[in-house]
């Protein structure tokens, strides 16, 4: 549902752009990326460099750094052309989804099954619900409020995923941040709450492991360091 009516939305934003059809269809086609779509589209209107248009493009899109750093552990065994496939078809409800199962490192039966039956299927979702927009913009109503569908259908899945403190600290820095940063130039506030999600969260983890390396001490008598006069 989250992906299909984001993939909508977007169609019908590039159609009533600035860009023809076929523009369209291929944008949807190659760049697979909702966000920065929608982040580029003012920009192309505007007829701003294209260096600007790239550079927002990049900012908006520095999250799927994260995420194949994230997936390296689980696919380096795979030659290079299908991990550049695993880079094209992961999106981030794939890999919410994909890191909630808690695979182990490495080959694992049934564990790239797993990812290309989440990936295929959103990649299917996303083009079709992207294609119907596209084509038939002219039957969607600015007044549907289909963006906020595609957002509130998110909010589930994001929720599903707030499992332990150190995620709560990294989702909450990372909304904090993107609505202080709203108003940064090249949609800068997306990386910008990426990176202080990132460091909130090592925070927290390493937070949450002294204390239960402390209580460890105090439930079995255990000596700290030397020099420990905690």
């Amino acid at each position: 549902m989250a992906i299909f009516s984001w993939g909508l939305v977007t169609g019908i934003a590039m159609s009533k752009s600035v860009m023809t059809v076929p523009q369209s269809l291929a944008m949807s086609l190659l760049v697979y990326a909702g966000s920065s779509q929608l982040a580029v589209l003012p920009l192309m209107l505007a007829k701003l460099p294209v260096w600007t248009i790239l550079l927002t493009a990049a900012m908006v899109n520095t999250r799927f750094v994260i995420f194949s750093a994230g997936l390296a552990p689980h696919f380096s065994y795979l030659p290079l052309y299908r991990r550049l496939l695993v880079g094209y078809f992961n999106g981030d409800v794939i890999y919410l989804l994909f890191q909630k199962k808690a695979f182990q490192p490495g080959y694992v039966p049934g564990k790239e099954a797993y990812f290309w039956g989440m990936a295929v299927s959103s990649w299917l979702s996303w083009q079709v619900s992207s294609i119907i927009g596209i084509l038939l913009a002219s039957l969607f109503p600015d007044n549907w409020g289909l963006s906020l569908a595609g957002t509130l259908a998110l909010i589930p899945v994001m929720v599903s995923a707030i499992s332990s403190r150190s995620t709560l600290a990294a989702v909450s820095v990372a909304g904090i941040v993107a609505l202080i940063a709203f108003d940064l130039p090249y949609r800068l506030a997306l990386p910008l709450a990426v990176v202080t999600a990132i460091i909130a969260g090592t925070a927290a983890d390493a937070l949450v492991e002294r204390a239960d390396l402390r209580r460890i001490r105090n439930s079995t008598g255990a000596p700290g360091r030397p020099g420990d006069t905690r």
